[in-house]
């Protein structure tokens, strides 16, 4: 029961499953939360392969919906008593010019990007005074500092993560819970080439989920606690 328990977001694919994969070789158990049952247990098929015997709690769920973020946090901590570290690595990019914002362009982005994250620390938030103990991970973008165009209502969703890193940094240190924001440039996910092509961003010009996800096992292990409760942008090559 002493091995660490995560939860990550975003599991199904690109930096979450990236993430998920490395934590569970590091020992972790982990709840993998996605919205597709395929996807999240392909991520569980490849950590059983490296990792035989790994602890995993694959749970549908969009974190849209807050009682459904609530309750992988609920779902966590009854299977295994303790919650360690949350990955929000869930994210949604959607790509519009200024004047195609609408109310349900903005409800939807901030909804994945900032909402659901926000009910998730503040359900782990508890767990973590109660541990004196936790780590909190929120994957932004470099956009939040430099907005690519297009990314009106992304950018400003995405930039709530780093508050909402500061202020937690600021409120859960007393109690032992760090957190920090990853700004990635360009990722290799398909949530990049939904929005570009090769010929726009060329696969040399951009980073690998495991990049990324390497930054986040550092933050969690320790090494980047200097950086604890900033932005530490990881720009695209």
């Amino acid at each position: 029961m002493d091995q660490p328990v995560s939860i990550v977001t975003g599991a199904g694919s690109g930096i979450g499953r990236a993430t998920a994969i490395m934590l569970a070789e590091r020992g972790h158990r982990v709840t993998l939360v996605g919205r597709t049952a395929l996807a999240l247990e392909e991520t569980a098929a490849l950590i059983r392969e490296r990792v035989p015997g790994a602890t995993l709690f694959p749970c549908v769920a969009d974190v849209c919906d807050l009682d459904l973020a609530a309750m992988v946090v609920d779902r966590t901590h009854a299977a295994w008593g303790r919650i360690d570290c949350l990955v929000n690595g869930a994210g949604s990019a959607p790509k519009a010019p200024i004047e195609a914002t609408d109310e349900e362009l903005l409800e939807n982005t901030f909804y994945v990007n900032a909402f659901g994250p926000a009910a998730l620390i503040a359900r782990c938030w508890p767990h973590f005074v109660q541990q004196k103990s936790g780590c909190i991970i929120n994957i932004s973008t470099m956009g939040a500092f430099d907005p690519f165009p297009g990314f009106f209502v992304y950018a400003a969703a995405k930039s709530a993560l780093d508050s909402f890193t500061r202020s937690a940094w600021r409120e859960g240190r007393r109690h032992g819970i760090r957190s920090f924001c990853i700004n990635p440039g360009a990722v290799e996910t398909r949530m990049l080439r939904q929005n570009w092509d090769e010929k726009i961003i060329p696969p040399a010009k951009t980073l690998q989920p495991e990049a990324i996800a390497t930054v986040i096992l550092d933050c969690v292990e320790g090494r980047r606690d200097a950086e604890a409760g900033k932005s530490i942008p990881v720009p695209s090559p």
